[in-house]
This record gives C-alpha cells, sequence and structure tokens, in this order.
C-alpha cells in the first residue's frame, strides 16, 4: 500500500480559525470544509469542519480533527479548536490587524515564554485570515489542543523547552507518512537524486536538524531528511555514490547509532540512557554519578547532570563522554555502512541540545562540513 500524506497541526489551527472567522461574518453555522493555502506548497486544500458555534457576541468557537496519514504520528485524529473574536476598531488602532495566542494544549517555551507557535504556523493563519478581514476588523485568535497537555507527555518536547502541551511546528502543511515502510522508499528517491549533484550530503532526522543546518549556511537541497531510517539511509548513500555525510542531529536521537541501533523511532528501540551510562563507566566516573544518569527521565536530563559536575565554566565531562559517543557513532555508522554494502564512506556527527546548540563535533564532523563550505564558496565565486 502506498503512504498516504496528511496534513501538519498548523494546517487544521488555521482550518478552524478560517471557519470560526467566515461564521462571524456570513452566520454559517452549517460550515462543513473550509479552503487553505498551505502555502508550502503552494497549494490550496479542503479540510472538514467538524463543528462550528456562537459562544457570545462576536465570538466564535470551530472544531476540526488532526490527519497526518498513514503515520504513526500521536496527534492523529486529535481535536483541534480555534476561538475567533472579532472586533471593529479605529483605523489607526488597527496595526496589529491578528493576534494569534496559545491556548490550552499549546506548549510554552520555557526559556522566552512564549506559545510554541512556529514562524510557519504563524504566516499560514495571517496570510489565510487576512483576506477575509475588513480594513477596520481586529480579531484575536486562540488555538486550543483540548487533548495537548497529555499528548505532550508521549514526545521530547520537554527535551527542547516546551512544555504544557505540542508545538505547531513545521516547515510545511504536508505531512509525510515519515514511519510506513513505503516512505523509506521515496526517501532513498530522494536521496538518489541528490546524489548526482553532491558527493557529500547532511542527514537530518527531523525539523529541528534541518533549521540548524539553514542557520549553519547548508543548502536545503544538500540536506537529507532521514526521519528514523537512518541504517538505510546510510547504505543507500553508500550505494548511489555518496563520499561523505554529515549527521547533525539531537545527542538524544543519535546516541541509538553509539549502541548499534539504527532505526531510532522509540516504537522499536531506546537504550539511550543505558549506552550513555555505558560511556560515563568507560572513562571513569565513580560508582555514585553512574546510579543517578542510570536513573535520569531523559538524556537531556543526563546532559544537565554532565554540565553540573563541570566547574568554572569547563565541560570537562561532557567533552569526554560525548566525545566518546560521537566517534563511536563515525565508527559503528561507517562499519554498518561497509557491512551492509561494502563501500567506505566518511561519517561526521554534530549534536546538538534542546536549546539547538551544536555541543559536540567529531574531527571528521568538521572536515565534512568544511568540504561543503568549501564547495558552496566555490559556486559563488
Amino acid at each position: 500500500m502506498n503512504p498516504r500524506s496528511g496534513y501538519t497541526l498548523p494546517v487544521f489551527a488555521c482550518a478552524t480559525a478560517v471557519a470560526a472567522l467566515r461564521w462571524l461574518h456570513q452566520n454559517i453555522s452549517s460550515l462543513s470544509t473550509v479552503s487553505i493555502n498551505l502555502l508550502e506548497p503552494a497549494e490550496i486544500i479542503d479540510i472538514p469542519i467538524e463543528q462550528v458555534a456562537l459562544l457570545k457576541n462576536n465570538t466564535a468557537l470551530a472544531i476540526t480533527r488532526s490527519d497526518p496519514g498513514n503515520n504513526l504520528d500521536l496527534t492523529h485524529n486529535t481535536p483541534v479548536w480555534a476561538m475567533v473574536e472579532l472586533a471593529t476598531v479605529s483605523l489607526s488602532d488597527a496595526s496589529e490587524q491578528i493576534v494569534i495566542i496559545g491556548g490550552a494544549g499549546i506548549g510554552q517555551n520555557i526559556h522566552s515564554g512564549e506559545a510554541a507557535i512556529y514562524s510557519y504556523a504563524r504566516r499560514l493563519l495571517q496570510e489565510n485570515l487576512q483576506p477575509l478581514l475588513n480594513s477596520n476588523e481586529q480579531i484575536k485568535v486562540t488555538i486550543i489542543l483540548p487533548e495537548g497537555r497529555q499528548l505532550a507527555t508521549r514526545t521530547s518536547n520537554s527535551a527542547f523547552g516546551i512544555v504544557e502541551g505540542l508545538s505547531l511546528l513545521g516547515t510545511t502543511g504536508l505531512s509525510q507518512p515519515l514511519s510506513v515502510p513505503g516512505q523509506l522508499e521515496a526517501y532513498q528517491e530522494e536521496l538518489q537524486q541528490k546524489a548526482v549533484q553532491f558527493n557529500s550530503l547532511v542527514f537530518c532526522i527531523g525539523e529541528n536538524g534541518l533549521d540548524i543546518a539553514r542557520k549553519m549556511g547548508i543548502p536545503l537541497q544538500q540536506t537529507v531528511k532521514t526521519a528514523n531510517w537512518l541504517g538505510p539511509m546510510l547504505v543507500a548513500a553508500a550505494i548511489a555514490g555518496i563520499e561523505s555525510i554529515l549527521l547533525l542531529g539531537y545527542h538524544g536521537k543519535l546516541i541509538k547509532l553509539a549502541g548499534g541501533i539504527f532505526h531510532t523511532h522509540h516504537y522499536l528501540a531506546d537504550g539511550r540512557l543505558e549506552i550513555l551510562t555505558a560511556h560515563c563507566a568507560n572513562i571513569g566516573l565513580p560508582t555514585s554519578v553512574l546510579q543517578e544518569i542510570f536513573a535520569c527521565n531523559t538524556a537531556e536530563d543526563a546532559l544537565k547532570l554532565l554540565r553540573n559536575l563541570d566547574i568554572n565554566g569547563e565541560n570537562y565531562w561532557v567533552d569526554r563522554v560525548y566525545g566518546a559517543i560521537a566517534s563511536k557513532i563515525d565508527q559503528r555508522c561507517q562499519a554498518y555502512i561497509f557491512n551492509h554494502s561494502q563501500k567506505e564512506v566518511q561519517v561526521g556527527s554534530m549534536l546538538f541540545d534542546r536549546d539547538r546548540q551544536i555541543f559536540c563535533k567529531t574531527e571528521v564532523a568538521d572536515t565534512v562540513f568544511s568540504q561543503i563550505c568549501y564547495a558552496i564558496n566555490n559556486s559563488l565565486s
């Protein structure tokens, strides 16, 4: 069966906001679908609306349900609400016509205090709602995910500083079915196309890695989103003639590779804390620390514990432990590729933390990144 794409959470949030605003303007209580411009890609799609109702004068609520397609996405069928409050203001006061608020179930960034509604979601809401407003109208849009707080406990959001709910994250409206076998074939086909242009590629498991790669100046066309299929994608790259790969990922994901786990979805295997504890033991940390590491709830908590062992701002233990882990990731990946393809490929690792800061990289990673930068500069000169 071919994988079926669906749509990301921002699309459903936008659809409910549009439905609520249309109800306020047109009093259409039987609204069954709304049309949304995805922007990325530039495509108009229809989203079914489950319910829409007036709450009070100039305030309406609309409800739909998330459909991410054939995916193990935990947001499948979760309700998405938007409450829209409409006001008439003088033109001089209408500087911000659309105010977007994260309601219950939308995560909060513990560092900034802002709702976890990211740039694509905000742009999607702004550009779909703006044409529906008169120049003297202002709306406040509150996005609500009734199951968001509960679902967030099953994600790694807290590792990235997002608490109390889910993020409206993504760079596109399409939700690719990352977890079904058919998607692997699509990823491998994309990889083969990019291998025609480049001899080095940057592997990113998810959106965070892609965003960091972009900020590092790596061209989007030289990045490959692997999802959790790292083993098969590494082999596919070797067969396609790729000479070097930069692995750019969250340490809580990539650490699994150091233990020989090459499909990183938590449904299949974990072992992060066991791998981390073993490396801590190997460099001689005392038993009491090993027990604390092993008892941590997350890999991010364990990294924080190691950082707390370091004094005077130095990263002695972090550098030693994660340096060994990153080197093991490189070795394991290169051995995995050779065992399955009889080809030799350079693999270098860069690991980032919940603040999306790279804190560990291998020499091979530095070399591969330098080669990519050199090629970019040559193409521009």
